[in-house]
């Protein structure tokens, strides 16, 4: 007597429980799926992955206390097998390839939850990757771009809370004019005509957070 498949099993994670309700709605109707555990910070991920090991864990990237990246290269470190996916209000090229390099397997606007979610799950746990056409485009778009340099990027940070170069000068014991040549490269490699428009670039592309 043949017996059915056991039904993949998943761990939710996202701060938002109102998303987590409506994972939960679209697994539970599904007979190849099972929802085992949910977690609403990084480290909450960690522990849930540790007791019940699921075959697939759809991750969000910000949360309080722990981000989904830093949770990812955790698990992985402790579980190479892991399997990931992505779900984000965020398009950032700069931010999905943090997240396809931590281990993720699969990167999925929480706008298209309904339609690509189960799909992709069944994917990933057969082996297969999945980035959302959106985020595939934007990073065609960059994939020949200068990237910042992390001094660059703690300089854009600074920017974008409003300090001023002399401010930013002190704060990393470097120079006003190496500022100013830090601020000029910004500009350049992000293709922004201004401070605010490189500010707005950076977190558009999720080179840097507020």
């Amino acid at each position: 007597m043949r017996t059915s498949p056991d039904p993949i099993r998943i761990l939710s994670v996202d701060d938002h429980p109102l998303l987590r309700e409506g994972i939960a709605a679209l697994i539970v109707n599904q007979n190849d799926m099972k929802l085992i555990a949910q977690a609403s910070n990084g480290h909450e991920a960690i522990e849930q992955f540790r007791l019940h090991r699921p075959d697939v864990t759809l991750m969000d990237l910000q949360m309080p206390d722990m981000n989904g990246i830093d949770a990812i290269i955790a698990i992985t470190s402790e579980f190479p097998g892991a399997r990931f996916i992505v779900l984000t209000t965020y398009a950032g090229d700069v931010l999905a390839q943090r997240a396809l390099k931590a281990g993720a397997q699969a990167y999925v606007l929480k706008g298209l939850v309904r339609k690509d979610l189960l799909d992709t799950i069944r994917g990933v746990h057969a082996g297969k990757k999945h980035i959302s056409p959106e985020i595939a485009a934007q990073l065609a778009d960059h994939v020949a771009d200068d990237s910042l340099t992390a001094r660059e990027i703690e300089v854009l940070r600074l920017i974008a809370a409003g300090d001023a170069n002399k401010l930013i000068a002190d704060q990393l014991s470097i120079t006003e004019e190496t500022v100013k040549s830090h601020v000029g490269k910004i500009l350049s490699k992000l293709g922004a005509t201004d401070r605010t428009h490189a500010v707005t670039i950076g977190l558009k592309r999720g080179i840097i957070e507020l």
